[in-house]
């Protein structure tokens, strides 16, 4: 038991480290906000369907909100936790919902977690970064990025999914 504990610790870090570097080397500014498109939300995903909603959510908000301060945007940190914390359990919870369809359940827990991740950081942007409907500039890019990240994190599952050394490493359903 305690052996199956620290493999879920060790993997969650890894996934932070993962989450955080994938965030954090592909960035395109958002002039709009200041903000940017990033790679991350693959992994933030990922974090949730192989995971968990404990460590899952901790590998996706704290990767997430590291890179944001390491890429010099730590006014987007504490709202970054929030979001993609949030996208994680969303992303899990559909997933653990409707296992019996891996494919759908993924695609809809994917476009449910990135609903969360255009809207959170809209609402963050306009109320709490004061931009009002200047956020709305944000919302195509950001919308882009879910794409992207639904995809490549589905694409990726399914890879670890069908590898029974790899899948060995991750929760059970």
């Amino acid at each position: 038991m305690k052996l199956q504990k620290m493999q879920r610790l060790v993997i969650a870090a890894l996934f932070t480290a993962i989450v955080c570097v994938a965030t954090f080397i592909v960035k395109i500014p958002s002039p709009a906000t200041n903000g940017y498109f990033n790679l991350g939300d693959c992994f933030v995903l990922l974090s949730g369907w192989l995971l968990g909603p404990v460590y899952g959510t901790l590998a996706a908000g704290l990767g997430s909100a590291l890179a944001d301060i390491l890429s010099g945007y730590a006014q987007y940190a504490p709202a970054t936790f929030i979001i993609k914390a949030l996208m994680a359990v969303a992303a899990f919870l559909l997933y653990k919902a409707m296992a019996s369809k891996p494919f759908i359940a993924k695609l809809i827990g994917g476009f449910a977690a990135e609903s969360i991740m255009v809207l959170g950081y809209f609402g963050y942007e306009a109320v709490i970064l004061q931009y009002g409907l200047a956020a709305a500039g944000s919302i195509f890019s950001n919308v882009m990025q879910g794409i992207v990240g639904i995809a490549a994190a589905i694409s990726v599952a399914t890879a670890i999914e069908k590898n029974k050394t790899l899948r060995s490493f991750f929760i059970k359903r």
